[in-house]
Parts: structure tokens; sequence; C-alpha cells
């Protein structure tokens, strides 16, 4: 026991440093080994034009798998800018707006993931999966935005709802 455990430890530590960060899994880190050690909403851009390119050559599975890593990085973004826009407030403005205009951005990135990933669910005809992403759009862009009304009208064309949402676009000023 004690010289398996020693064995064990002895081979932990003479690991090579590559081997020991792709064990890593978080969504943080999928995206930072993914594009070069960046944490951002390009990274989470990067991960939906990646499962953008699955779809389109017919691999739903490894897009489904690209869409729902940009989906947790983009609400790990989210999160974090929120905690670090709340810890300077009072303190220097500069840095909440900075965090809010980043959380705007990572709001909308997590929208557009949850619409692909809606997508490709629905292509693979699980739409009672599909159904509680596009709920997820619906409230975080609500019903008034495009994606809104996106999300809105797949869950009418689902038929989880039943009565059609037909407010005018908003005007572009």
């Amino acid at each position: 026991m004690r010289r398996t455990l020693l064995t064990a430890s002895l081979a932990l530590a003479l690991a090579p440093l590559p081997a020991l960060a792709q064990a890593d899994t978080t969504p943080a880190a999928a995206v930072a080994a993914s594009s070069g050690d960046t944490f951002n909403i390009s990274s989470v851009e990067a991960l939906l034009a990646e499962g953008d390119a699955q779809a389109a050559s017919g691999d739903l599975s490894g897009a489904v798998a690209s869409y729902d890593k940009a989906r947790n990085a983009a609400r790990s973004l989210l999160s974090f800018y929120r905690d670090l826009g709340g810890a300077f407030r009072g303190l220097d403005a500069r840095i909440p707006r900075a965090m809010d205009a980043n959380g705007r951005e990572a709001i909308e990135a997590l929208a557009s993931a949850n619409l692909r990933l809606a997508a490709a669910y629905r292509r693979q005809s699980q739409s009672e999966v599909a159904v509680p992403l596009l709920v997820e759009v619906v409230k975080l862009m609500t019903p008034a935005s495009a994606d809104g009304r996106k999300a809105y009208q797949q869950l009418l064309e689902v038929g989880f709802v039943s009565i059609p949402y037909n407010a005018p676009a908003p005007s572009a000023n």
C-alpha cells in the first residue's frame, strides 16, 4: 500500500506539466487551453466558431461539445465580471463600468451559445433538451430583443408554448 502510494506520488511529481494541464477540465481551463492561454469573450467566440464548423460538417456531437464549452465559459466569465465589478464598486467607478460592459458581452455570448446548442439538439430530435436553453435565452435577453424573439419562436415551433409573440422589432436609432 505504502509503496503504491509512493509510486503514484512519484509518477505525479515526474509527470510533464502539459499532461497535468490537460487534466484540468474546468470551463476556464478549457477555454484557456483552446485559445492560447486567454480567457475572454474572444475565446468563447472561437469555441462557437469551432462548433459552427463542426455542425456544418455534420458532426453534431462535436458541435454540441463545443457549444457546451462556450456556454460554460460564458457563464464563468459573466460570474467573474460581476464579482470583480462588485468588488470595486465605490472605489473606482471605471472598473465596475468596464466589468458591466464585459458582462453584457458575456450575456450575449451565453445567449448565442444557448441558441446554437438548442438548434443542435433540435437537429438531433431532442427538443426536450433544447427547451430549457431557449427559455434561458428569453430570460437573459428579454422577448423584445432579436435573440429573445428567436428563442420564443423556436419554443412555439417545438410546441412548448402555444401563443405567438408578434411584437414589432425594435427600431434602430
